[in-house]
């Protein structure tokens, strides 16, 4: 009996592995990037620059509000991320399975982060959307305010006052953006290793910081339009007869090109890459070295 029951659990976790490294390397940086992410969600809500914004915070709400939102945050990346991650490694695996174990196209990475995108997203969804209002709340005039206490007391009154569904409020947008971010953050990075590695003779190092610099950048480049009005739809609230501005991602990006043009969509471009590029950065950097310590304990 005890026979029969190792190679079961052998065979779990090589399955589960890819999914418990990718939320834990994510959560790690997370943890570091939060006070950005905050200033960034400041700078598209019309708050001002970032030393603005950073200032603002600082006189008037002190050093705690730049960790507001931060149980969402690692909410986020425990389903986010490890749903992301996860879903690459496995279907890349398959995907060199089926082309003979021979390393993969870009255009095959690209699809294979663009999947996994979007079943991040999907599981991501209702963490994310506790974060942004989280960090939107205190930018409210008081009487609006929503007064979350914790990600879970968002998603409970969410639920609450809005039912179930209204988790996935701004679900469509998430996903293209997830999908966007994920085919240059996933693709870039495997290809950037292999040239970094292989082409150029890198070190594991310089290899690892090299490609997920390359990781970030274009992360970042991919996917902030879409993170512009995922925040626009999510943190709306109707007026006085009951009407939302926007009725929609396309209703809202068409509105936001016709006011202040393409540009408009790139809001707070320096601050959200400053902040898109060290996250990726780290939860490269995070995960290779769990991946490490994995390897060195035989697991």
């Amino acid at each position: 009996m005890g026979e029969e029951k190792k190679p079961q659990s052998a065979g779990v976790w090589p399955t589960v592995k890819p999914f418990v490294n990718g939320g834990a390397s994510g959560m790690l940086a997370t943890c570091v990037i939060q006070p950005i992410d905050m200033i960034k969600v400041r700078i598209q809500l019309g708050q001002g620059s970032a030393a603005q914004v950073t200032k603002n915070m600082l006189k008037e709400e002190g050093v705690g509000a730049f960790y507001k939102g931060l149980s969402a945050g690692l909410l986020r990346q425990a389903t986010y991320t490890t749903a992301r991650l996860g879903s690459f490694k496995i279907l890349t695996n398959k995907a060199i399975e089926a082309n003979d174990g021979k390393p993969l196209p870009l255009y095959q990475k690209a699809l294979c982060g663009l999947t996994a995108g979007a079943i991040g997203a999907c599981v991501g969804n209702p963490a994310d959307l506790a974060l942004i209002r989280m960090q939107a709340d205190a930018t409210l005039p008081a009487a609006q305010r929503r007064n979350y206490t914790n990600a879970f007391h968002a998603l409970y009154r969410i639920v609450a006052d809005e039912g179930v569904l209204a988790l996935w409020k701004g679900a469509g947008p998430t996903v293209v953006r997830a999908m966007a971010l994920n085919m240059g953050m996933l693709a870039s990075y495997d290809q950037s290793v292999e040239f970094f590695r292989d082409s150029l003779g890198f070190g594991e190092a310089a290899t690892v910081l090299g490609a997920s610099s390359v990781s970030g950048f274009f992360a970042s480049a991919c996917s902030l339009p879409f993170d512009y009005v995922k925040t626009q739809i999510q943190k709306m609230q109707p007026d006085a007869e009951g009407k939302y501005p926007y009725s929609g991602s396309l209703d809202c990006a068409m509105k936001t090109l016709k006011s202040g043009g393409p540009f408009k969509l790139y809001t707070g471009f320096p601050v959200y890459c400053v902040r898109i590029a060290p996250h990726v950065m780290m939860t490269w950097i995070f995960l290779n070295q769990i991946q490490k310590l994995e390897k060195s304990v035989g697991l």
